[in-house]
Parts: C-alpha cells; structure tokens; sequence
C-alpha cells in the first residue's frame, strides 16, 4: 500500500472513498467531517440525527456522495467517546476503514488524521497510530495458496489529507515511523505463521543476515556445546535440523540492552510428547525469537541511538533417539545444573543460556520474551501477556510502552515460596515441576536464576502470539505481539 501525505482540502481530493470521523458524543458534525457533511447537504448530520451513526468505535457508515464530492464514496468511522480516547483507539478506527474500504473494492482511500485534533493527539503520534492501524489492518498471510483471488482487493494508495501546511512535516514524520513498525510487525506475523519446514532456524538466521546496520554472529550446534551452553544444546540434540544460535549486535562498542527471544521453531514436545490436538500451532513457538528479529530491523531504519544485542537461541524440539531424557541433568552456561523433569519444558532451557550469553557480553538490562508456559495462557488469556522480572522500574517502562504501542503486559509475582515447588535434590534446580501451581511465574524464576543481579524483565507471550479468533486490528492468526511494546521501549 503506498502512503502519501497531501497538503490540502479534503472536499477537492478524487478518491474512491474519503474517511472522516466522529466520535460517540457528538449531536453536530466538526472540523473535516462537517466540511464533507457542507458538500453532502447535510446527509452525515441527518444519519446522526436518525441514529444510525452512533460514533461507536470502529462503526462504519457509508455515504454515496452522488457527485457531491470528487470522492466516489465517504466513509464515518467512529471513535467511540472522546474521554479516554487514546493512540490505539485511533489504529482501531483505521483498520476498521480499511477493512471497509477493502470490502467495497476502494482501491484509493483518503483520510483525515484520527484524534490530532479534539482527540488530543500529537500530529505525529495520530499519524504514526494511523498509518499502524491502517497497515497491521490490512495484513493478510497470503502462504501458500494459490487460488485464493483476494489480493487483487487490496487498497493500493492511502492519501492522508492535511488542510494545515504547519502540520505536514510532523504528519509526514509519524508515518514513515509508522511505516517501518507496522512492516516489522508484519514480518514478524509473516515469521510465525509460515510452516516449521520453511521456517527453520538456518531461515532465521539467513534474515538475521539480511539486515543491514548490524553485525550477526551465528553459533552451530557444535559451537555451543564447545562453549559449554548445554542447556541449548540438550534441546537441540534431538532434531536433525540444524540449530543456531544468532546473534545480532547494533550501535557501537559494548551493548547495553539484550533482547533474548525464544526461537523454538517446532515444538514437539520431545521425548515428553505433546497431544496431537493442535500441533501443527507449535510452529509458532518462535514468536518471540521472530519479535526480537524484526525489532532489530526495525530500529536500525529508526535510528535509535542505544547499543542493543538480539540474541536468538533457534532449534526444534524433537523426540530423536538422541534427544534429551526426563531425569537427564545438564550443566547450563552459567554453570547452574538442571534435573530435566519435562522435555516440553525446553523454552527455560534454550533461554537460560540466551540470557547468560547475554550478561556475559555485559549488557545493562535483558529483556526476554517467549511463549513460554501454557498456564499463562490460562491466566490471561489472548488479552495481556505476562510480565515479570527483578527491576520494578523496567517492569513499569515495559507497561508505558506497552499501553502506547497498544498492547497489554499484566505484571505476575515471583514470590519466594514458589521457588520450593522446583527445588532438585539432585541439581541445583529442576526445569519445571509436575504440579499446576503459579507455572508462569516458575518459569520466570527459572530464568531469574540465570539473569541474577542484572536488570531483568521476561514477557510470556504465550496467549498473545497467536490469536484463534481476530479482534481490531489484528486477524486471526500471528499477531507480531511486542514488536510494537519493544520500539516504544527502545526509542523513549
């Protein structure tokens, strides 16, 4: 979809279909919505009036215009009420008008900022949030399907149509910045939901590869186990696909901030088998290694001014007759043991040594995001996703950025107590328990082990990664989740 902003007009602009909006409480159109209401005789008011425009958010109403306007067709996207109105509210609006606008065909849209103005957003920040929603809207995994004629529906040109001169250049500024997210985010989506087969962790690391601004590093299997990450390597052993362990430094000198993602590209389970029912989705077990990808990308194109490492511990999880066995105890990077209770709790393992690489390379804070424990999902459902970790101030940036950009971290407690439920008398610690108690925040401790006294967050992303039933802007399928929450953190 190619992006334009237009100094101008919105009654002269020729388009398929003009969007404008309103919000809940409104009786009397204002601003650029009562401009298109002038040209149309009064016809968005009388809908008001009538009651079939409530200005509910992310409600859509179509207006003919008759050759009223150079537009063929105008379109009102609620808001919803203007208390509250907030960034995410105005990507909801923007998807939904794309939706709309895919739906009858439009091929050229133009539209008006959401919020910069009674909303109360800054120019940019409404721009940005707009071209966001409009873009991750959009998104469709197009696969592997080879009959399937949607794409030929695809909005081809977004014209975001701004009367005030003196607003353009921060208008023109939120929307490249919304450009290259929304891209990462759906690379990210793109990541996910392709097939284990294609991607494999060699495919990870021939993108890791492919950006440029930053240096890659890619550690064979054997390289691992030379460097004692035993932990990964436990894990890895089992496939016969190759693992890798990458890499991915921006900035100059020695990084501050680590970004560890878990990149299990296919989760069998191991030698503790998964059930059957919905196995082919454990290629999605990679999200956050995909996450921690394409934000390296993303802020290259940003230009932050931070050092950063991605690190991406990639590998499948596999029932060989070499893979790992339950009781087996490894001796991980950091040199703390591990009683292997569950193969299927190989995500703590291949993260274990991702975050002790990453203190190594004597980074400031580490960030971490995996899918990580099913029990989080029970939890909290597709909604938020857990968040824990020893620095109660990064834990509260990681929230601001995450309301900002959109996207729910609920913070879970890593008491004491729950460290004796995975006590080993074997090993100094066991990889999980068999019992169902507080297993997100089990998980989280047994990564706190390995980040000790350094600044240290870890998201379970595991009920946000993959949603079965789409809402707003996202569909069903790879929602490209922390993406968005990681840039905010990363450029503020």
């Amino acid at each position: 979809m190619k992006i334009e902003v237009k100094n101008g007009s919105l009654t002269k602009i020729k388009c398929d279909l003009l969007v404008v909006n309103e919000f809940s409480e409104v009786k009397k159109p204002g601003g650029a919505t009562a401009a298109a209401d002038k040209e149309l005789d009064g016809a968005i008011s009388q809908l008001i009036k009538s009651g079939e425009i409530t200005g509910k958010l992310g409600e859509t109403n179509l207006i003919h215009t008759q050759g009223k306007l150079p537009a063929t067709q105008v379109l009102v996207v609620g808001l919803g009420p203007s208390a509250g109105f907030d960034l995410d509210k105005a990507r909801i609006a923007a998807a939904a008008a794309i939706k709309e606008a895919k739906r009858i065909k439009a091929k050229t849209v133009a539209t008006i900022v959401h919020g910069a103005g009674v909303g109360g957003l800054e120019n940019d920040e409404a721009a940005q949030a707009l071209v966001e929603g409009s873009l991750i809207g959009a998104y469709k995994y197009k696969g592997y399907v080879t009959l399937d004629k949607e794409s030929a529906l695809a909005v081809e040109e977004l014209i975001i149509i701004e009367l005030q001169k003196s607003k353009i250049l921060a208008i023109t500024a939120g929307v490249k910045t919304g450009e290259i997210i929304a891209a990462a985010v759906n690379n990210a989506r793109d990541l996910v939901n392709a097939p284990a087969s294609h991607v494999t962790p060699t495919f990870l690391a021939e993108q890791a590869k492919k950006i440029h601004g930053v240096s890659v590093k890619v550690l064979s299997l054997a390289e691992t186990k030379k460097l004692g990450m035993n932990a990964f390597y436990s894990v890895s052993k089992g496939s016969k696909e190759p693992a890798k362990f990458i890499i991915i430094k921006y900035g100059h000198g020695k990084p501050d901030i680590g970004l560890v993602g878990k990149g299990i590209t296919f989760d069998a389970g191991g030698i503790s088998l998964k059930p059957s029912a919905k196995l082919s989705l454990m290629k999605t077990d990679m999200a956050g290694a995909a996450a921690v990808l394409e934000t390296m990308r993303a802020i290259v194109k940003l230009g932050v001014r931070k050092n950063i490492v991605g690190i991406l511990p990639c590998t499948e999880n596999m029932p060989d007759g070499e893979a790992q066995k339950p009781g087996d105890v490894v001796t991980s990077l950091s040199g703390i043991t591990i009683e292997i209770i569950s193969t299927d709790a190989e995500g703590r393992m291949v993260m274990a040594d991702g975050i002790t690489y990453a203190k190594k390379l004597g980074v400031k804070k580490i960030i971490d995001l995996a899918t990580l424990t099913g029990s989080c999902v029970s939890a909290l459902g597709d909604a938020a996703s857990g968040l824990m970790g020893n620095d109660q101030q990064l834990i509260e940036e990681l929230i601001t950025a995450g309301k900002r950009a959109g996207e729910k971290l609920w913070q879970l407690p890593l008491f004491d107590e729950y460290k004796e439920y995975s006590k080993s008398e074997i090993a100094d610690v066991m990889n999980c328990t068999e019992q169902s108690k507080a297993g997100p925040s089990i998980g989280g401790l047994f990564l706190q082990m390995f980040a000790e006294d350094t600044s240290w967050a870890h998201i379970d992303i595991a009920g946000t990664a993959y949603l079965d039933k789409g809402r707003w802007y996202l569909s069903t399928g790879a929602t490209g989740v922390m993406v968005r929450t990681l840039i905010n953190y990363l450029t503020k």
